[in-house]
């Protein structure tokens, strides 16, 4: 499991180290992807075979399936970890996340999103200010 937040930054060669809490879990590959809320979603290898199993469910004849299929999938690049646990995002993810100099590593459950540092601030303000709203709605689904 992911947790913890992380802020790194990006070298000369636009490559970014990986949290050491992270790497051991993470492997020699992973696979970097759009994520929502413009941020980068990275997966284990294992644990993005099980969400393409879970997509492969979805109905085709959806729009609204065919579109996530698209948006997680086309975007999606298998990344090798260097020996020094560093990345290379493609140039078109770090575009898409707005990747440049500072990022923050934010460990969500079975997933790292990768985030602009500027950007997570200012999201990680909103939904701290929108916290007890959201438990509360929550636990009306009856999660406690």
């Amino acid at each position: 499991m992911f947790i913890g937040e992380y802020t790194h930054t990006v070298d000369e060669k636009k490559r970014i180290s990986l949290p050491a809490k992270f790497k051991k879990e993470l492997g020699k590959k992973v696979v970097v992807t759009r994520g929502l809320d413009n941020c980068l979603f990275l997966f284990t290898h294992k644990t993005w075979t099980d969400i393409s199993k879970e997509t492969a469910k979805l109905d085709f004849k959806q729009a609204d399936a065919r579109g996530f299929s698209r948006f997680m999938f086309s975007g999606a690049s298998e990344i090798d970890v260097d020996s020094m646990g560093r990345i290379l995002i493609p140039d078109y993810l770090r575009e898409f996340g707005d990747v440049k100099s500072s990022v923050v590593f934010a460990g969500v459950h079975d997933r790292i999103e990768i985030w602009n540092e500027k950007r997570w601030d200012t999201y990680k303000k909103l939904i701290e200010s929108q916290a007890d709203m959201m438990a509360e709605k929550l636990g009306t689904v009856g999660i406690r």
